[in-house]
């Protein structure tokens, strides 16, 4: 087999820039590479010296797909470190936004973004001249999750009304409740799509990932829980820094995330799905097992039907908390700023989300940390990439390029946005 490199230079699905370098020589792979070149955007710099009221806010934009993960680590952080617990119904109206969330980004993933690679098209919008009614509902159970953002946030896209101590303003029983419906349509959308993924031709393929993911005691976890993986992992967030590390490569701007003994992990659904499925709910239970779903799922491509699932779960675990839903006396608890770092890690859809602020007494952020999802899972790509390519070696070019772009897109890259990989170049030598 001939040396040759297999490029892509731009990836239009990921949000930003970045680009997938492949080398083969003598018939193995040498070299996996995410290119990420976007430049900086300095929040954690920029973060420095505002007040943290202001946070919120500020964090929100990093990300126009998940800003409630950051507006919710952020504010973890910011109560911990004053030394305030957010409780009962205000708790349960951020695990109700978090569902928000988790709804609109994981159904504009499998349906407009994931789907079309199993199926052999190019895109949604060519998808849907034979799967008109799967993107019509995947729009559907999307606004259905926007429209709960737009309730408890203010507005879809980078919410306001999240604050730290709770919210600025708490809906009213009948502004939840006018929700239901549109939840209860969304949630039979939602189990028809399961069982639509589900049927998809998945390659024959695992990595012995290890997971990483938060633990809650009593539920299937959002925003709070100690932070545990497959092997021997089981901390306090604040210990995040003893085991996990961030290191710079000469291919990408963005930091690589590594475990300090081990190297490469997992977060995200399957990290989720593998070590907290005993805490979903029966039916989701039920159903993962009817599509042939184990309760640990080692395939990558397989993804997509646990991201189908969590939507599900969430929005059942919106429904429920619906139900109980009592407004409380208060929209947020008072907080006394002091000096203190807190810490603050909640599920994004793509993994844990987890930041560190250090306050001075009056309150103003003097230093501040932000691990994301994709910088955590970009050793895991590239892993997946040397591995995927090495497992068709024998194909055509466009065969290992189109199998290692679906690859990168299993992980729902935090900054996926667009339509399509643009041209590839091979270099043959």
């Amino acid at each position: 087999m001939p040396t040759k490199t297999i490029k892509v230079d731009y990836l239009a699905r990921v949000e930003g820039e970045g680009a997938l370098d492949l080398a083969i020589s003598d018939g193995k792979v040498v070299s996996a590479q995410l290119r990420i070149f976007e430049p900086p955007r300095f929040f954690e710099a920029f973060l420095r010296g505002r007040g943290y009221a202001e946070t919120p806010d500020i964090v929100a934009r990093i990300c126009g797909i998940c800003p409630i993960a950051y507006q919710m680590s952020a504010v973890h952080a910011i109560e911990s470190a004053f030394g305030a617990k957010v409780e009962g119904q205000l708790r349960a109206l951020r695990r109700l936004i978090y569902c928000g969330e988790w709804i609109e980004s994981h159904a504009l993933h499998v349906v407009m973004l994931h789907a079309p690679d199993f199926l052999g098209f190019p895109d949604a919008i060519r998808m849907t001249r034979d799967h008109g009614d799967v993107v019509r509902n995947g729009l559907a159970i999307k606004k259905a999750g926007n429209e709960i953002m737009r309730l408890l946030g203010g507005r879809e896209i980078h919410p306001v009304n999240v604050k730290p101590g709770g919210f600025h303003r708490v809906p009213t029983r009948a502004e939840l409740r006018a929700l239901a419906e549109t939840l209860e349509h969304a949630r039979e959308l939602a189990t028809g799509l399961v069982r639509w993924v589900a049927t998809f031709p998945f390659p024959d393929f695992e990595q012995d990932y290890e997971f990483v993911a938060l633990r809650h005691p009593d539920e299937y976890p959002f925003n709070e829980g100690r932070l545990v993986s497959s092997r021997d992992i089981d901390i306090d967030i604040a210990e995040y820094e003893s085991e996990f590390e961030e290191r710079h490569v000469p291919h990408s701007t963005a930091l690589h995330s590594l475990l300090k003994r081990r190297g490469a992990y997992l977060v995200g659904p399957l990290a989720r799905y593998a070590l907290n499925f005993a805490l979903l709910p029966a039916t989701v239970q039920a159903l993962g097992e009817e599509v042939g779903l184990q309760p640990v799922c080692r395939n990558p491509f397989k993804s997509i039907v646990v991201r189908a699932l969590e939507i599900l779960f969430a929005c059942e675990e919106a429904l429920r908390i619906i139900d109980a839903y009592e407004p409380p006396a208060q929209a947020s608890v008072a907080l006394v700023p002091r000096a203190a770092t807190g810490f603050g890690c909640t599920e994004a859809p793509r993994g844990i989300c987890w930041h560190r602020y250090d306050f001075a007494e009056d309150g103003t952020i003097e230093r501040v940390r932000i691990v994301p999802p994709t910088s955590q899972n970009q050793p895991s790509i590239e892993a997946d990439l040397a591995a995927v390519a090495a497992s068709i070696l024998d194909q055509p070019d466009d065969v290992i390029r189109d199998r290692c772009e679906q690859a990168i897109r299993n992980y729902d890259p935090c900054i996926s946005c667009s339509a399509h990989f643009l041209k590839l170049k091979i270099n043959r030598s």
